[in-house]
Formats: structure tokens, C-alpha cells, sequence
């Protein structure tokens, strides 16, 4: 959520970001909004004042002008009962806009339509060349016994998986690394439920746009999160922090769940789009200063990237370009690992810089050193995102009897094994 007077004073730049975001907004319709709430606050403000100066007449006024003076007040009573409703009306109408309002992007974000303009910012690591005929990440996982399938689907419905025997532990291996990897960059540690109200998926800005992606509880009006970020965000919410207790560093483990919405028929072969998965996201709550984030956002991001090298993944950077970055967005990057059924990179990793965007929508403050009340700076990152990154390190290190080999920083949990499968 944007500032209302930064709106008002950079409406070109908002507009801008509007059209380049894609968002479906009306900005002259926000302002003429607004500029009706702020006429009825002042028309309101002049009442109650009159109202007031009425009532102070009374102890010295005549018999003669009692009566009017009675009659007037209960006059402004009554048209400011009217009013309060239409105020009321007005303000949620706004609201319901600001939600919608993006953040303007970083000056220097490559602005395009859509993820195919995208800009590749470094690659790092060489995709692998098999001399054997490799497979994909399914026909590996089958031929070693590693995940039910048909079976699961008869339970649970499509895009569910059952991961089994060393897969299932390795992608556990995976998790404890990610998380053993956070604690030594300083990072706290939490495990967060997947159930949140919805308060906190329009607090990280999931909702209003992207209803379609979340499952829904009617019965407890409880929500089904897609990503740690969406409870961790509205931990803090409402309360006042000091400024020596940021910058805030955080790794977070949860289960998550996306409904996938509009994938149906692509990219849904084996692991690639399930509708529950888990994930361990980083964040970062730090001042309202544009170095400082700017700062976070690199190291969280190099953070994922030697992640990635630890498992021995070739990936390349993305920088996200404005029609794909999300209305939330003030800078975007992804980490791309490499796919070699598919022979190309693919989203592993997504990286986000907020500014107060999301802070103003959670309600995320501190008291500065010079006792000013301010909104933080959000930022977050995949850590490591499975199943979908076991795509990757099934088909990147598998051998030609079936077994995959374990990269040297998973070996410690993994029983010291250095391969798995292909018996």
C-alpha cells in the first residue's frame, strides 16, 4: 500500500507504475475518491465545530433564544448522522483502491510485459553433458521405488505426491541444510503454521488480486498460506518496534499450498506444480532507508545463490521485469537452477525487495532514534522451495545405473552416503 500523500504528490510516477505493472486501476478514480473524503471530513470537522459553539451559547442565551438554539443543534445533530455513513462508505471505497495501488518500481528495473522480457543478469556453474541417456525426474524417481504417484492421486486428488524411502529423507536433508545454513548467516528461526486469516494475506499483499491461488476453510474463515512470508509478515503487526532490534533477520519453515490456478495441462509432470509443497523462505525487517535495503536485498539474495552452489546446481540470475515483478515489487530477482529434461533454467528462487509497501498494509512500525514512528522495509527470498528443487538435483547429478550422487554438503545428512538409489 502506497502512502495517500505520496500518491497525491507523484501521481505520474503511480500512474506509470500502474500501466507498466498491469494492474487493473483507475487512478484519477482513487483521487476523485479521495478528494471526496477529505470534502466530507472538513464539511464533517465544520458541523462538529458549530455544533459545538451552539452548545456553548446555551448557559447565556435569553428564554427567547433558547428554542433556536435547540432547534439548530438538533438540525447539525441530525446532518451529521446523515453524513458519518457517506464518509464511512467513502473511505472503504478507497480502501478498496488503495489495496490495488502498486509500489513504483526501482528506476533502473527493466520495464516489459511479461516474464519473457525478463533480463539474465550472470550464470553461474556448467549445465552437465551426460554420456549416458539421461532421464527425467520422474523416470529416476519410478525406477528407485522414490514417490507414489497413482496411488496418492486416488487419496488426494491430482498434483499430490507421496514422496518415499531415500527421497523422502533427502528432501529433509535439503530443509535441515537450508535452515542450519540461515542460523550461521544469523538468521532467527521459525516454523510457522500454514493457516492464516485473511487480514494477513491482504498484509502481504496476496489479497485482494490473488484470491484464486489460496484455498479457502469456510467453516473457520481460515485461509491456506502458499509461503511462510504470509504469516511471518503479520507476526509484528500492530506493535511498535525499537530501531536497535532491526535490522530483523529470519528463516522460516512451513508447509504451503497454491491451487496452481490456470496451470492446468502444463508444466505438471511429476514434481514441477503441486498443490502442497514446503518451503524455507528468508526475510529481512529493516529501517526505512533505501541503502540499507538495497543492502539486505543482495545479501539474501546471494544467500539462495550459495545455496545453490553448495548443491552443485548450475542456475542463472534473473532480473524481473516490471509486467512480471507483482504490484508489490520494488526490485525483483530469481534464481533459475537448471532443468536437463527440459534443457533450460527454471524458477527455483524469488528474491524481493518491498520498501513499506508491505509494512503499511501489516502495519509494521519502529520508533527511530529520533522517536519517529516509521514503517520497515520488507524484503524475503527462497531458502530452498521442495519439492520442486529435487527436480533439479534428481536430474543435474543422477548417474547412468539410476542412483543420483549427493552433492558434499547433503552427505552429512544423508548418513555420510555420497549416492541413492540405483539398486
Amino acid at each position: 500500500m502506497l502512502d495517500l500523500k505520496y500518491i497525491r504528490e507523484n501521481v505520474e510516477a503511480v500512474k506509470t507504475a500502474i500501466t507498466q505493472k498491469k494492474v487493473n486501476l483507475n487512478l484519477d478514480q482513487l483521487l476523485g475518491i479521495d478528494q471526496d473524503v477529505l470534502n466530507f471530513k472538513k464539511r464533517l470537522q465544520a458541523l462538529q465545530e458549530e455544533k459545538n459553539a451552539n452548545a456553548k451559547k446555551m448557559p447565556k442565551a435569553t428564554p427567547e433564544e433558547r428554542p433556536g438554539l435547540i432547534e439548530r443543534g438538533r438540525a447539525i445533530g441530525q446532518e451529521i448522522t446523515k453524513l458519518e455513513p457517506e464518509v464511512t462508505s467513502k473511505e472503504e471505497e478507497l480502501k478498496k483502491l488503495l489495496w490495488l495501488t502498486p509500489m513504483v518500481p526501482a528506476s533502473d528495473v527493466p520495464v516489459g510485459k511479461d516474464d519473457s522480457e525478463n533480463v539474465e543478469r550472470r550464470k553461474v556453474g556448467t549445465p552437465p553433458e551426460f554420456v549416458f541417456a539421461m532421464k527425467d525426474h520422474v523416470d529416476v524417481i519410478l525406477k528407485n521405488n522414490w514417490a507414489e504417484f497413482e496411488r496418492i492421486a486416488k487419496v488426494c486428488g491430482s498434483r499430490m505426491i507421496a514422496l518415499k524411502n531415500e527421497l523422502a529423507l533427502y528432501e529433509f536433508a535439503v530443509i535441515r541444510y537450508s535452515l542450519d545454513y540461515l542460523t550461521k548467516k544469523g538468521s532467527q528461526i521459525y516454523t510457522v503454521p500454514a493457516m492464516v486469516r485473511e487480514e494477513a494475506l491482504y498484509g502481504t499483499g496476496h489479497f485482494p488480486a490473488g484470491r484464486e491461488q489460496v484455498y479457502h476453510l469456510p467453516e473457520d474463515d481460515i485461509y491456506l498460506s502458499g509461503t511462510a512470508e504470509v504469516p511471518m509478515t503479520s507476526v509484528f503487526s500492530g506493535e511498535i518496534l525499537n530501531e536497535s532490534q532491526l535490522p530483523m533477520r529470519i528463516g522460516a519453515f512451513s508447509p504451503c499450498f497454491r491451487r496452481e490456478a490456470g496451470s492446468a495441462g502444463k508444466d505438471v509432470r511429476g514434481l514441477m506444480r503441486v498443490h502442497q509443497f514446503n518451503k524455507v523462505e528468508q526475510f529481512v525487517f529493516c529501517r526505512n532507508d533505501a541503502d540499507e535495503s538495497a543492502y539486505w536485498h543482495n545479501e539474501i539474495l546471494k544467500t539462495s545463490e550459495e545455496i545453490c552452489q553448495a548443491f552443485e546446481l548450475p542456475y542463472r540470475v534473473i532480473e524481473v521485469c516490471t509486467g512480471d515483478m507483482g504490484a508489490g515489487k520494488f526490485r525483483m530477482h530469481d534464481i533459475e537452477c537448471w532443468v536437463p529434461s527440459e534443457k533450460r533454467y527454471r524458477e527455483t528462487h524469488s528474491c524481493s525487495s518491498l520498501h513499506d509497501w508491505q509494512a503499511r498494509r501489516a502495519n509494521l512500525r519502529y520508533r527511530d532514534k529520533e522517536d519517529k514512528v516509521k514503517y520497515m522495509h520488507t524484503l524475503n527470498n527462497t531458502a530452498a522451495a521442495t519439492p520442486r528443487l529435487l527436480i533439479a538435483l534428481i536430474e543435474n547429478h543422477q548417474c547412468d545405473n539410476g542412483a543420483i550422487h549427493v552433492p558434499k554438503a547433503l552427505q552429512p545428512y544423508m548418513g555420510g552416503v555420497d549416492r541413492i538409489g540405483g539398486k
